[in-house]
């Protein structure tokens, strides 16, 4: 069995970044930090990449009382900018890179992206609603006050109203950008 193990784990594929330096020169992150993200990555992850149910996996830990899968996948697709149906080291700190060193401008590119489930573009009140009922799901049953059956709706027709400066059903980057900067 130790021999089946040894097998499989060589035929694991694994994934080594490209050189710290050009991830130094791409990212907002300094050579020593991209060391201590990589081996905390590598831990999580040994064969280099992340699946979606590894994912999910990781990402429920943070929301015990809620089912944070819904959300998990669409920040998964997110952090996979590739669309390659896994997350690298590299996708991983570029999206981290953003999330917590990025100009606002990028920031909110990112979180466009995010809810821009088909990436048409366009932000429609379906793909809010999807993302706002992820949201109430990953928060669970134990949010204080306790929440209306038509909170996402109304969540979302707030959103609308406040977004949608030509009132034509979508939201675009730069109607994203312009009403988040208000």
């Amino acid at each position: 069995s130790d021999k089946i193990e040894d097998d499989l784990e060589m035929t694991t594929v694994c994934h080594r970044p490209e050189g710290l330096e050009q991830l130094e020169a791409q990212t907002n992150f300094t050579k020593r930090e991209l060391q201590v993200l990589y081996r905390g990555f590598k831990n999580e992850c040994p064969s280099g990449v992340v699946n979606e149910e590894t994912f999910k996996q990781i990402y429920a830990q943070f929301f015990p009382h809620g089912d944070a899968s819904m959300y998990a996948h669409y920040l998964f697709n997110a952090f996979d900018a590739a669309q390659s149906g896994s997350v690298k080291f590299e996708d991983f700190v570029m999206a981290l890179s953003i999330l917590l060193r990025g100009t606002v401008h990028e920031k909110l590119r990112w979180t466009f992206n995010l809810y821009d489930i088909n990436k048409d573009g366009y932000i429609n009140k379906e793909e809010m609603m999807d993302i706002v009922k992820a949201i109430y799901d990953m928060m669970g049953k134990y949010t204080y006050p306790v929440l209306k059956e038509d909170a996402p709706r109304q969540h979302v027709e707030v959103f609308f109203q406040k977004m949608d400066k030509n009132k034509d059903g979508v939201v675009t980057l730069d109607e994203f950008i312009e009403s988040c900067q208000e």
